[in-house]
């Protein structure tokens, strides 16, 4: 497929526009799913102009993409970026024919500082009934500021000197802040009544055990849960926002789990509310 972009902005609030890039194939239904994306980047770095992997890949599974060029840390500290993006969100939904069709379903998906930040806005969009989301695309999702992970140590990160540990200081601004589910969605206490959910690492990503631990969690909670981890080598999350893969090996991989969860979204609307899936792989 040859996937277009087109650079717009979408309404925040009556004063402020927050800028995008939408990814949409000519050939895509004016059904498609609608997904807001979030790049990676640890909260203080990355942007549209770089982090084209993801959003590429997503319409290449029949999305159209909107990817938001979020406000960055350390000059807009938690919650600013947040709650931009949750402006953002609700103005998608209210006008999702502009960019989709209007039975299209919204997901939000994010890598890395990303993914919190989707997770994040499905905690929100729970919290406050809307928007409706159809589900939630997590990549090696930055999910704990604790950063005590088995999976961290081994890739020599930790609690300082790293640029994810530098990036969670930037991004909180102080410790307490920590503490907030909307800031670290691995410290809320309730998942019921999210979104379903894919979840995807892999076995050299750092974020490895969090992103892991998340899934768990949320399955426990009810949540239906699409959970994979790649076979490495596959340099996560780095690689997320660094190009797509020559080889396209784990770039295949993760385009055709976006296509398997759009098309169980879709299946679940017809299937009994009682219903979850729960699917495993490694």
């Amino acid at each position: 497929m040859a996937t277009g972009r087109t650079d717009s902005a979408i309404d925040v609030d009556e004063a402020a526009k927050l800028p995008v890039r939408v990814y949409r194939d000519s050939r895509s239904p004016r059904s498609a799913p609608l997904v807001f994306h979030l790049h990676g980047g640890a909260f203080c770095a990355g942007s549209i102009e770089v982090c084209e992997t993801i959003p590429e890949l997503l319409a290449e599974a029949g999305a159209v993409v909107v990817s938001a060029d979020y406000p960055l840390a350390p000059e807009f500290q938690f919650p600013h970026a947040l709650r931009t993006i949750f402006g953002a969100l609700k103005t998608l939904h209210k006008t999702r024919t502009r960019w989709a069709g209007k039975m299209s379903r919204l997901f939000v998906a994010g890598e890395e500082a990303g993914g919190n930040l989707a997770a994040s806005l499905a905690l929100m969009a729970r919290d406050q009934h809307a928007p409706e989301l159809a589900g939630q695309i997590l990549l090696s999702p930055m999910l704990d500021a604790c950063m005590a992970t088995t999976s961290i140590r081994g890739a020599d990160a930790g609690p300082a000197g790293c640029k994810w540990a530098d990036g969670w200081q930037h991004y909180l601004g102080s410790a307490d802040k920590a503490a907030h589910p909307y800031a670290a969605p691995s410290q809320s206490s309730r998942l019921s009544g999210l979104p379903p959910a894919l979840v995807v690492t892999a076995q050299d990503d750092p974020m490895r055990d969090e992103t892991l631990s998340y899934a768990t969690r949320l399955q426990e909670s009810g949540v239906a849960v699409s959970r994979h981890v790649l076979t490495a080598p596959t340099a996560w999350p780095d690689a997320l926002c660094a190009g797509r893969p020559a080889d396209s090996g784990w770039g295949t991989a993760l385009r055709d789990q976006f296509i398997q969860f759009f098309a169980d979204s879709a299946a679940r609307l017809r299937r009994p509310a009682s219903h979850h899936l729960v699917q495993a792989s490694s």
